[in-house]
């Protein structure tokens, strides 16, 4: 059963630093507390990082990161959002919500015009709760082999007013975030 948070509600905020050790904080030390290794990529890591803490525990965070990516053939950049956890202890409480919309208000003073996520299905739900739009479309990503199909769901959210993904094949310029 879900822990359930004290009355004061909690706060999400930009954390100076993200590591493993924070990481392992809120998701524990599995081999695969994302539960993406099946997909055999190399992932990038983020630059902006945000948490909930819980007393002197961190218990959630959402990372960010401005990456190149091709729509039908033009190239723009996106703030891809990543890292996104929650610990297990306290699902259901709404942080999730909290972090990724503290990133996402950062996300929407570095300039482009879209935020991307890949995420495994069964969270499809969650983010589309939160406002994100799964993409119809095939997502290929950078790799050391080089672009591989994106085995992962890809969703987008607008970060200005009026932005609209637009329509075309789908290429991150980039290693996944």
């Amino acid at each position: 059963m879900a822990e359930h948070l004290s009355p004061a509600p909690p706060t999400a905020v930009r954390l100076t630093r993200y590591t493993k050790t924070e990481q392992s904080e809120i998701l524990g030390d599995g081999a695969d507390p994302f539960g993406v290794a099946h997909a055999g990529l190399t992932w990038l890591p983020k630059e902006d990082h945000f948490g909930i803490r819980l007393g002197d525990r961190l218990v959630a965070h959402a990372g960010l990161l401005v990456l190149p990516v091709s729509v039908g053939g033009t190239d723009t950049e996106v703030v891809g959002v990543g890292g996104v956890a929650v610990a297990p202890d306290l699902r259901g409480n709404g942080l999730a919500r909290l972090v990724v919309t503290a990133a996402l208000d950062h996300a929407r003073t570095l300039g482009p015009q879209y935020g991307l996520l890949f995420c495994r299905q069964p969270l499809v739900p969650l983010y589309q709760r939160l406002g994100w739009r799964a993409l119809e479309q095939d997502v290929h990503v950078e790799q050391h082999e080089g672009p591989v199909l994106m085995p992962l769901r890809t969703m987008w959210t607008p970060l200005h007013e009026g932005a609209n993904w637009p329509t075309g094949a789908v290429r991150l310029l980039s290693f996944p975030m």
